[in-house]
């Protein structure tokens, strides 16, 4: 592997800047978006103080960890992307040694965490992810299949298993389905990003799936993926229960999503000049879905009592 080019940080400030920026902070934000409700809903109301910092903590060590990781064994393809040449690891700002003591640091930082503040269960997922995420994915899947972003997503599922197991200490259906909901959103949600960085992902020699299918092909693949992911959505209902509040979420927010999918389909199927444009307009919208999804997870057992 390649380092990228040297850069030095000459500032405390800027080094600082380098490390936290290997974390990707943003992914971090996304993941706890997921956890921070599915606490909610496990403790059918208000959890505890502690169990919420050790989730908001453990979760976020975990995923900085995990994101550490992949930024450092990643620093080649980052190198040739326009969309992450500037990363510290690609830039050679922050040493493959620096970057591994990081991440390893974070990820047993975690680990240590969850198990000190609610129970070894969420400290084992809580390592079963960052595996899955820094191996699993990063490792093996991303640069042999075109099914990478469909089984690796499986490590950014994991938070809601996490946080109910640090809420209850033990796992039912209700937080395998909401894992299935993240899981089946994934491809979706990651899918049109990639169709517009597919140049990026075809020079870094990663085979994408809009790499190695047509749009038409990876449209139509969103569109499937987005049906059994709305349909998981819906199953929570009766699974968990839900009541008034994620029902109309959950009915609402999925119709919008497919109507999105079934109109960037169609962009596909004729070749429209604006598909690139409605691919980033799903990619923004599936954000805002699991964001206001999720938060209906959150409101809903305020409202409906079990």
């Amino acid at each position: 592997m390649t380092t990228g080019l040297q850069v030095p940080a000459t500032t405390p400030r800027q080094r600082l800047a380098a490390h936290v920026a290997l974390t990707k902070p943003r992914i971090v934000e996304l993941l706890l978006v997921t956890a921070v409700p599915t606490m909610f809903l496990a403790a059918q109301g208000l959890p505890t103080l502690q169990a919420t910092i050790a989730v908001l903590v453990g979760g976020a060590l975990a995923a900085m960890g995990a994101n550490t990781l992949n930024s450092v064994y990643d620093r080649d393809i980052d190198a040739v992307m326009h969309r992450t040449d500037k990363r510290p690891a690609a830039m050679g700002i922050v040493s493959v040694r620096a970057g591994l003591f990081q991440g390893f640091l974070l990820s047993i930082a975690s680990a240590f965490f969850l198990a000190w503040w609610t129970n070894y269960l969420a400290a084992v997922l809580a390592l079963v992810a960052i595996a899955a995420y820094a191996v699993g994915y990063t490792m093996w899947l991303k640069r042999r299949t075109a099914q990478n972003i469909v089984w690796g997503g499986a490590a950014g599922c994991m938070p809601v298993l996490i946080a109910w197991s640090a809420v209850t200490g033990s796992l039912t259906w209700t937080p395998i389905v909401l894992f299935l909901i993240v899981f089946f959103w994934t491809p979706p949600h990651y899918w049109p990003l990639a169709m517009k960085y597919k140049d990026d992902y075809e020079r870094a020699g990663i085979p994408m799936l809009p790499v190695l299918k047509t749009s038409v092909q990876v449209t139509q693949s969103i569109l499937r993926y987005s049906w059994v992911m709305v349909l998981v959505s819906l199953a929570l209902i009766p699974v968990a229960p839900m009541g008034p509040v994620y029902d109309a979420a959950a009915v609402l927010l999925g119709t919008v999503f497919m109507v999105e999918a079934f109109r960037l389909r169609s962009a596909a199927r004729k070749a429209r000049e604006d598909l690139l444009a409605l691919a980033m307009r799903l990619f923004h919208y599936s954000i805002t879905y699991l964001a206001l999804l999720f938060l209906a997870v959150a409101v809903d057992p305020f409202v409906f009592t079990h």
